[in-house]
């Protein structure tokens, strides 16, 4: 399954948004990291002003404020820059459908080219992987693994665990392998 990552470039992907739609909703944070052999090669890490007020609910959520976000550069600024960061590497994220419809509507946006990366999904792996689990939300996920994640909805905080996740997806296909 993650044989694929292998002598390849990828890299492991977290949004915060404001909330559930991109159509309706915006980008307040963007945080990657780049691998290759299971080493970090690159990291990514914005703030995203979003334009419009970020809810109450989300700034608990998500401890990014809109004082934080002022300043911050618009996506319509950040997206050439990142869209070159990803290029045409596979993308790992945890729930692959909730954070692609967001990235790859505001690719189109700002660049006019559809957003067409290889994605690997970390809970969909957690669904063949660990079926045991009640759910399989990151925090779950890590806990299960021991992994801590201090800071859970800020991006690269979230994107270190689901590499972490990842990283021990390997080792249990590895162990697999010889059993």
């Amino acid at each position: 399954m993650l044989e694929e990552l292998m002598n390849k470039e990828y890299v492991v992907l977290d949004l915060e948004t404001t909330w559930l739609t991109p159509y309706r909703e915006w980008i307040t944070e963007i945080a990657a990291i780049k691998c290759k052999n299971w080493k970090i090669i690159k990291e990514f890490q914005t703030l995203v002003n979003p334009e419009r007020h970020i809810p109450d609910w989300i700034v608990r959520l998500t401890w990014i404020t809109n004082e934080m976000v002022a300043d911050a550069p618009t996506i319509k600024e950040i997206m050439p820059i990142f869209s070159e960061f990803l290029w045409n590497d596979i993308i790992v994220w945890h729930n692959v459908s909730f954070d692609f419809r967001f990235l790859s509507y505001y690719h189109y946006l700002c660049m006019w080219s559809y957003l067409d990366n290889q994605t690997i999904c970390t809970l969909k792996i957690a669904r063949k992987l660990l079926p045991e689990l009640p759910n399989k939300k990151l925090w779950t996920i890590c806990e299960y693994f021991w992994i801590t994640n201090e800071r859970a909805h800020r991006a690269m905080w979230d994107t270190r665990a689901t590499l972490k996740v990842l990283q021990r997806y390997q080792i249990m296909e590895i162990k697999a392998q010889y059993n």
